[in-house]
């Protein structure tokens, strides 16, 4: 079982992957924004077959698993680098 991370090493790791977190995260916000069409409100209004398509259960393994390729190399370095 590997050992805690420090303090200092914790922060570290949590702040670096929080920023992956966020450009993931902003990148959606963009890509559904782009989708939607802004109203007289300000609200957005997702087309029907977006809404339809993101409804149904789908396999999001491989793009899940593209999203950990993301987060895996941050969190090897800091077990790798005792951080």
């Amino acid at each position: 079982m590997a050992k805690p991370l420090a303090a200092d090493a914790r922060k570290t790791l949590v702040e670096r992957l929080a920023a992956i977190e966020h450009e993931r995260w902003s990148h959606w916000q963009r890509y559904m924004h782009g989708k939607a069409t802004k109203q007289e409100d300000g609200s957005l209004l997702t087309p029907a077959d977006l809404v339809e398509r993101w409804e149904k259960p789908a396999d999001e393994q491989e793009s899940d698993k593209e999203q950990v390729e993301r987060y895996l190399p941050i969190i090897e370095d800091a077990f790798r680098s005792g951080e």
